[in-house]
Formats: C-alpha cells, structure tokens, sequence
C-alpha cells in the first residue's frame, strides 16, 4: 500500500460560542477520559455486535492525551508506529483481545502487545462493530466511495437509529457493467496483494450494490432480500461464495470480494477527522493521525498468466 499520512489537529474553534472557547482561548490536552466520552458520541458501544469486545482495552482515563494514532490492527508494528509518533492513544478498529486468553506474558504476541503499550504509556482503544454500524461507520464510508445513493443499513441495528446497522444497500447513480464496477472498486481501495476477485459476466448490468466492509458472508440472506445486483464485502469462503452463486436469480447477486484491511481503512481517514471535530467544538488540543502501515496479512500474489 501506498504510503498514506493523514493528519488532523484539533484545536478550539474561531468565534465564540457558550463554552467560552473563542480567540485568545487557551487549547486544552484532554484526559483519555474525555476521549472517551467523544468516542462513545461518535460510535456509542451500545452498537456492537454480542459477540465483540470494544472499549478501552489498556490506558488509565486520568491521563493526558495531546496525540492520538488510528489504525485498523493492534500489530506490533503498528504500536511501534504509534509509540514513534508519541501517541498516547492509539484507536483500532480491530480488537486485541476478541478471544479470551489465560496470560499476557511477554514471550506471546499478545503479551508482548499488552506489555509494549503499558510499559510505554500508551493507551489501546478499539472501535469495531460500533464502528461498523454507526453512521458513517465503515460502510457508510464504502458506499459514498463508491457514489451510492438512498443508502439503508443491511441489518439495521437493535439499539440504533433507522440509519444504523451492519452493512448498507444503496443504488449507483447510473448503471454500469460488473467489470467497470469492478474497476472503481479497485480504484478507491489502498493497494494490497489480494487486489479484486469478481464472480459474474464482466458485462452483466448492475445498479444495486450491497457491502458491508470486514467478513460479510454472514449476510448473504440480508442481500438477496436487499435486491442487490452485486454484493461487495471481504473474505468470502469457498462455501459461502459458492452456494450464494448457486442460489443466485439471474446470477445476481454478482460477487466482489476485496482485502480485509483495505475494505476497512477507507473508514480511518473519515474517523480521525470526525473525532478531530468533536474535540475541537469543546476546545481540545489533539493531533491525531492515521495509521501508514500496511497490515494486511499477504505480501503477493501469484495468478494464471501472471509474473
């Protein structure tokens, strides 16, 4: 992937307003705990999956936060990226700890995560499904990318607006064909190995496009309800993918599978600016930028008739 740096200083806004943040106010580095309280306004945690874990994973609320890094994996690399920058928090998207574990001992990748953010002040927060579903979460981001228009959640969520949910459906301002779909699709994405894998008639018409950024073939129900003509979404399975053609009207919906990570770092750029925002309308003094490091887990490709 391209190198990609994307800063965003949030400082108090110009002009007066009822909190007395106008010119000649003096910026203030929050606590994490105020943070906190940002980042629940934006993707409220009530909006994640029972299954996820979300939250503040290491960091003490009382401490100052003036740098802020976002990514979309807890990597090693990554914190190291966060610590060189002098993050004193560093938001992912995906969780360090989703699955239970028994140590955080050193001499394990996880430990060794744990131990690299304590012993270097910096806090961990994960925003993932809540991210997902929230508007203008990662697939709000993903359908405006791609110019989709009367977008309505796949899933809407249980204890969200009508807006949020997992995934979203939306319809193309003009029809196109799957392969120039395909292609725009390619276009708007960091570049990974993996690139673009599309099942259908590269001239077939479509309009109706469904996506949900991550692993989505859960929601193959949720889809063919949908009416989508192609569906957009990241690590179809052999099975799934299979029997969703095989259980295809017309051979809709099409297919287009994309990289994890790249489907879901389009969101990053969105979110530093959003929290950016809400901690500058309450007078904060935050530099926050995104993630360079490419952590998709492939490295390359090799295709028939390829180099």
């Amino acid at each position: 992937m391209e190198p990609v740096n994307t800063d965003v200083s949030a400082g108090p806004s110009e002009g007066n307003d009822d909190s007395g943040n106008g010119p000649g106010h003096t910026p203030e580095v929050p606590t994490l705990g105020m943070i906190l309280l940002a980042v629940e306004e934006l993707w409220p945690e009530s909006l994640a999956e029972d299954w996820d874990e979300v939250g503040l994973v290491a960091g003490h609320p009382s401490a100052g936060v003036s740098r802020i890094l976002f990514a979309v994996d807890p990597t090693l690399e990554v914190i190291e990226e966060a610590i060189d920058f002098g993050a004193e928090l560093l938001i992912t998207h995906h969780p360090l700890l989703l699955k239970g574990v028994t140590s955080v001992a050193a001499n394990t990748a996880k430990g060794r995560a744990v131990h690299r953010l304590i012993e270097s002040g910096t806090g961990l927060l994960t925003v993932h499904t809540n991210g997902d579903s929230a508007v203008g979460g990662v697939s709000d981001v993903l359908a405006d990318a791609l110019g989709l228009q009367n977008v309505a959640p796949l899933t809407p969520a249980v204890n969200g607006l009508p807006e949020e949910g997992i995934g979203r459906v939306g319809d193309l301002e003009d029809v196109m064909t799957l392969g120039d779909f395909a292609a725009r699709v390619f276009g708007i994405l960091p570049s990974v190995a993996g690139g673009v894998r599309v099942s259908g008639d590269r001239d077939g018409l479509v309009r109706r496009v469904a996506v949900c950024g991550g692993a989505g073939d859960s929601l193959f129900g949720e889809v063919r309800a949908s009416n989508a003509d192609v569906y957009l979404t990241a690590d179809l399975r052999h099975h799934p993918a299979s029997e969703a053609r095989e259980a295809a009207v017309d051979d809709r919906p099409y297919l287009i599978d994309v990289s994890h990570f790249a489907s879901e770092w389009l969101w990053l750029p969105p979110a530093a600016e959003a929290l950016g925002n809400v901690l500058s309308d309450q007078g904060h003094d935050v530099e926050i930028r995104v993630s360079t490091t490419n952590s998709d887990p492939w490295d390359f490709i090799l295709t028939p008739g390829g180099d």
